[in-house]
């Protein structure tokens, strides 16, 4: 565990959030847009975005209409809209303005699920939390750092694995690993500096090295 971890440490020194923000509210903002859309796209919306409508009192005077065509372009935009000015609401009502620093408080506003507080909390407050996306369960479980068949078992199974200090950073190199290089549909092993260690090289490679022979 320790060499995977110096490996991925030397290969992505800078480990953070690609989502632009500048308080915990607007990253809550883009990680709900975030979902089934890349980081790049809800950058680019949220750059105008933010600029006009930067805190929670901004968003309470938006009307649905308004932010919809905003946001469309990072697709399911009726409902992220939808759940967007319920959680800002929420927000205000529930929590004086501020953005909840429990995962349970974070799970109640509209649109945050699991992944998506544990991105708030370790991003913006700081808080010890590996948020599961698609990049890190498909990264975990072929390098075998987790075998679960859901993102909350891989999640908790790199809980009990890694230490609590390297949960938020490794899960931003994990993310790095497996859009860089651990792809989805060719991963790109050659290149790659977790072989030695990786369960589905040890299962894969040597078969495609002898067909290519």
């Amino acid at each position: 565990m320790r060499a995977i971890l110096g490996a991925l440490t030397k290969r992505y020194p800078e480990a953070h959030t690609a989502l632009r923000h500048e308080s915990p509210f607007q990253l809550l903002i883009a990680t709900i847009l975030s979902a089934q859309c890349t980081d790049v796209r809800v950058n680019e919306v949220t750059r105008d975005l933010f600029r006009r409508y930067p805190d929670v009192d901004a968003f309470l005077e938006l009307r649905p209409r308004q932010l919809e065509s905003a946001i469309r372009s990072c697709g399911l935009f009726r409902a992220k809209a939808r759940n967007i000015l319920a959680a800002t609401r929420a927000i205000a009502e529930d929590h004086g303005g501020e953005v909840p620093r429990t995962r349970e408080e974070l799970m109640r506003l509209p649109g945050v699920g699991r992944k998506t507080a544990n991105v708030v909390l370790s991003s913006a407050f700081g808080t010890p939390a590996i948020a599961v996306d698609t990049h890190v369960f498909r990264v975990a479980r072929r390098i075998g750092l987790a075998e679960g068949g859901t993102p909350h078992r891989v999640e908790e199974e790199l809980m009990k694995a890694l230490p609590e200090d390297a949960w938020a950073a490794t899960h931003h190199r994990l993310i790095q690993h497996g859009r860089q290089v651990c792809v989805a549909s060719r991963p790109r092993c050659e290149i790659c500096p977790l072989t030695r260690w990786c369960d589905w090289y040890r299962e894969h490679r040597p078969a495609e090295g002898r067909r290519a022979r």
